[in-house]
Formats: structure tokens, sequence, C-alpha cells
């Protein structure tokens, strides 16, 4: 059990102040601090920092000793890899609409692009890792996303009340065929429009959405959302992709599951995020960067309905977000002001402990660890199961990450 150092990722859609301001270090940052990124990913692996102060890369670590470090279970099923990564997420703006390849793609379409010579950094490469990246988002303030195909029924609703003589003929169409195949047909046509296309169709359907601002419409938050990516991102067809998904709130403690294929973005707020071990990323809109619209299309599932969001599941004192993500499992700890009981962490599998607000002391009987907002540590499978206390005055918060048990997810409201 020791001290990890993070990387922070500077993307041009992060805060200048949530992770500063959480890590105790001068705010506003001089640049956009979009992500803190804790794990053994080759990209940005944390150091474990040992109790003289010297540092590690964890990767190494692992390496160098992986069944002491993973247990020999995570070592069988995933190799010498730690299979998940663990995020806090500052978005000021935006993030690209993106989905990510189930394993099989993942797989496949790493060999592919290793064959063809494509740089693992280059900017057309869509999978830089041979595995999936099934993720899992938690809100830690009031946060907000796009997530998944919307019912196309209440989709048609949306397009009927913003309707417009440009939008009247894809409306159409959706009309005729409201499944999963009239969506595909109307995604494909949105993402490959033309520019001089988009140009056309895109103030007309500003202006209805203002309108139905004004008249407080029942979709009034989805004509914001279209609005300011507008503003964010003229003339991008990821604006127009945006009607055709869930528009969500999400509250501190809520979360949503993100599989395969999923197409989503996150549009503002503070959150948790933990995923499998990839960085496999295939972009639909709202960004510069490359969009392989074919590739997308490949993995996309247009199943819709609404988006299921949990609180997790009620196991002692722990919230536990199930998944059937077999790569990860998150939980949460939360005292309130009057709460300074002890809780039992159970041991066995390759942990990350988050704090993400007040103190929290962890123990094994023999040695403790303080962890203030934003600390995070390192705790092998070999170590004994932990006891958990906050430490101070007010309320106190702590996550843990670890390998995941294959169940289905409960506590969906």
């Amino acid at each position: 059990m020791e001290l990890l150092r993070n990387a922070v990722r500077p993307y041009a859609w992060g805060s200048r102040t949530t992770l500063a301001e959480l890590l105790g270090n001068p705010s506003p940052a001089p640049h956009p601090e979009a992500e803190l990124w804790m794990g053994a990913h080759p990209g940005d692996p944390s150091r474990v920092v040992d109790p003289s102060g010297a540092e590690r890369s964890l990767l190494e670590r692992i390496d160098a000793d992986p069944e002491t470090e993973l247990g020999a279970d995570t070592v069988a099923r995933w190799g010498n890899r730690l299979p998940f990564l663990l995020k806090i997420l500052a978005a000021e703006e935006p993030l690209s609409m993106q989905a990510h390849p189930s394993a099989a793609q993942a797989a496949e379409g790493h060999a592919r692009e290793e064959a063809a010579g494509i740089a693992r950094d280059a900017p057309n490469r869509n999978y830089p890792d041979p595995t999936a990246k099934p993720e899992l988002v938690c809100a830690l303030t009031e946060f907000h996303a796009l997530a998944g195909f919307r019912d196309p029924v209440r989709t048609l609703a949306l397009l009927e009340a913003v309707r417009t003589p440009g939008l009247a003929p894809y409306a159409d169409l959706l009309a005729g065929q409201p499944d999963s195949g009239g969506l595909r047909a109307l995604f494909t046509m949105w993402i490959t429009l033309p520019q001089t296309a988009l140009g056309n169709l895109l103030p007309d359907l500003f202006d209805a959405c203002v309108r139905h601002v004004k008249d407080h419409g029942e979709f009034a938050l989805e004509c914001r959302t279209v609005l300011e990516l507008g503003e964010s991102y003229p003339g991008d067809a990821g604006v127009l992709a945006s009607l055709l998904l869930n528009r969500l709130v999400l509250g501190p403690g809520e979360a949503i599951y993100l599989p395969a294929g999923n197409l989503h973005a996150y549009l503002r707020g503070t959150a948790v995020e933990i995923l499998a071990n990839s960085d496999n990323i295939l972009r639909g809109g709202l960004t510069p960067k490359h969009v392989d619209v074919p590739e997308l299309l490949r993995v996309l599932d247009f199943g819709s309905n609404d988006m299921p969001v949990t609180t997790g599941e009620d196991r002692g004192r722990l919230r536990v977000y199930r998944t059937e993500a077999p790569e990860f499992e998150l939980s949460r700890v939360t005292w309130a002001e009057a709460d300074r009981d002890e809780v039992a962490l159970p041991g066995g599998t390759p942990r990350i402990l988050l704090c993400c607000a007040g103190t929290v002391v962890v123990g094994d009987g023999e040695r403790e660890l303080t962890l203030r907002p934003g600390h995070s540590a390192w705790v092998p499978a070999t170590d004994p199961d932990l006891l958990a206390r906050p430490s101070g005055d007010g309320e106190a918060h702590l996550f843990v990450a670890t390998t995941g048990t294959d169940a289905p997810s409960h506590g969906e409201r």
C-alpha cells in the first residue's frame, strides 16, 4: 500500500481550476487540465512512491513481479497487465463524440493497423491498443452527457418540435423506419453530409431551437445543447448527431456504464471514470481530430432505449457500481460529517484507492496511509484486507477501483 504520483493530461476541453484545486496546486493552471490518470497504461503510467520517497513506474513494478502486484487470478486472465485505468475527468467544454470497440473488434483492428505499419501515435490510428474499452463514469459534480441512441419515437417527437424545411426529409426518413435500421441510415446520412449541406441546414435548426427554448418546450435541454455545440463546433456534423442521443444530467454519485459501440459525448462537469486499460477511440464528431466514418459505423450499436443511470449496489458500507465488464469494478464509500465508522476494504485483487473529498486514513493493522483530496494509493493483490476511516471534520469520499466480477449492474433508476 503506497501513494501514487499521477499524470495530468492537458487536453483543450479541460478545466484550468478543477484538478489544480483538487490537487492543491496553483489555480488557475497555465493550461487546461482534463484528466488525471491512475494506473499502468504505457501512455502515462502512475509512479509508486515508497516510504523513503523514491518513485518507480507502476508499469515497471508490475512487470518485475506480476503475481505479487496483480495476483495469480488476474495474471491468468489478463497476463502481466493491470486490466483497468482510473481517471478523474474535468470537462469545461464538450469532449469529442465517440464510441469504443468490442474485444474482437479491437484485436482485429489493432492487428490490421500494425500490419499496415501505422504508427501508434499517428493521427489516423484508431486502435493503438489490442483490447476493448468499456467504461463507467460516476459524477462528482453535476455532470452532463450525451449517451446512447434515444428511442426513435422520442427522437421523432424532437425532430417535429424543431422541424424546418431542410430537416423535414430526414425526419420523414426516420418516420418511415423508426428502428435501429432507420437510426443507422439517418446517422450515416448526417455524418457524411458535405460541408455546404451542413451550412445550409444548421442555421435554420438553430433558429428553431432558439424558438423552442423561448417557448419552454419539452425538449428545451436538447435544444440548448444543440445551440451550445453549434457555437463550440460550427459546421460539425456531430451537432446534428446530438439530436439522436439521450441527453443526461447526472447528480453526484450517479453513474452510467458505456459498453462497446455506445456513441457518447461528455459535455461538462467533473467525474471519476473507470475503464478497461485501453485508448481505442472511434470519433464521430465535435472534434478537429481524425474521424474514420466507415470504421465508426462498423463498431456502433444502433440499439436504442433510455440510458440506465445507476446509484450503485448497496454492499454494507460500500456502494458498488457493478457492470458486465470483467476488466474493472468501482466502489464508493461516503462518510457524512458525523460518521466516523471504519469500513472494511477486502483484499485479494489489485486495487487503486482514490480520495475525492475530506481526509481518509487507510491501514492494515501494521501501517497506515493518509489520503487527502486528489491523493491515490496502489494496493497490490497480496496485501491484506484494509480498514478505512475519515479523519478530521466534514464529509469524506473514497473510491476503490479493482478488477471486475462479471456481474450485471443493479440499482438503476
